[in-house]
């Protein structure tokens, strides 16, 4: 029979994990309803216009101004990438390393962390390539070529483009938003809440340049990280499903 404090730890534990998959569904219906207003207003065009000074044919950030590309787009790679290759050292060092950085029994979770970095960002790109959908500057409502169309429209009589645009989902910031899975390290019901704040920052932080420079409409950034919080979700219960099954088999072989 287990103490109540033993029994408090294991909900301590269980708890976080509980709620991150709860929240599986709405994510879906949040996804859903983010397209269709998005699709049937046009609330995209007059969020974008705030950034664009139709006078001078400016965007408010100079998409090739050294500075902000360096703080926005570089930077922030650069850091994801070494970020990346921390958690892959974590992931084969010894027990003691990840006690070391606060990270003990937690090689699972860094898994899942690992998994969303590959697969987050992959499937935008994917998603980009098969959409279609063009860049706010390449509009012609801002100086660009391409008439306005969105995910589901179809292209004027003799205005479709020879070239397939790829700019739906936002592709930069699935990277920052890659960093949701940090919620899945979280051993109080307050450390979801914090990788999930991390997460939602960095997206932010890289997903708001963009628009700012007429890169991506606000509801491409909007699906993105929707989606990057589904595929942490999803990576977080299939690695952890996985996990179980490896153990379970463990145990049975100690009694053979």
């Amino acid at each position: 029979m287990s103490s109540p404090t033993s029994s408090g730890h294991a909900r301590s534990d269980l708890e976080p994990a509980e709620s991150l998959k709860s929240t599986l569904l709405p994510t879906f219906g949040l996804l859903v309803l983010t397209l269709l207003v998005f699709e049937l207003t046009p609330f995209d065009i007059w969020f974008q216009d705030f950034f664009f000074d139709f006078q001078t044919g400016r965007w408010w950030v100079d998409a090739s101004a050294p500075g902000p590309r360096l703080f926005f787009y570089v930077g922030p790679k650069v850091l994801l990438i070494l970020f990346g290759l921390g958690v892959i050292i974590l992931l084969v060092s010894p027990e003691r390393v990840r006690n070391a950085v606060g990270a003990g029994g937690r090689r699972k979770e860094l898994g899942v962390v690992l998994a969303v970095l590959a697969i987050g960002p992959a499937l935008i790109s994917g998603l980009k390539a098969t959409t279609n959908v063009f860049c706010p500057a390449e509009m012609t409502r801002y100086g660009g070529e391409v008439p306005y169309a969105r995910v589901f429209d179809c292209y004027p009589e003799g205005q479709k483009p020879a070239r397939r645009g790829r700019c739906f989902p936002a592709g930069h910031a699935s990277g920052g938003f890659a960093l949701f899975a940090l919620a899945g390290l979280g051993r109080t019901r307050r450390g979801p809440r914090l990788g999930f704040a991390i997460g939602l920052v960095a997206g932010v932080w890289m997903g708001g340049y963009q628009i700012l420079k007429g890169a991506h409409y606000l509801s491409h950034t909007m699906v993105t990280a929707l989606l990057t919080w589904i595929v942490f979700i999803l990576c977080n219960d299939l690695i952890d499903r996985l996990s179980t099954r490896l153990r379970h088999r463990k145990d049975e072989q100690k009694f053979i």
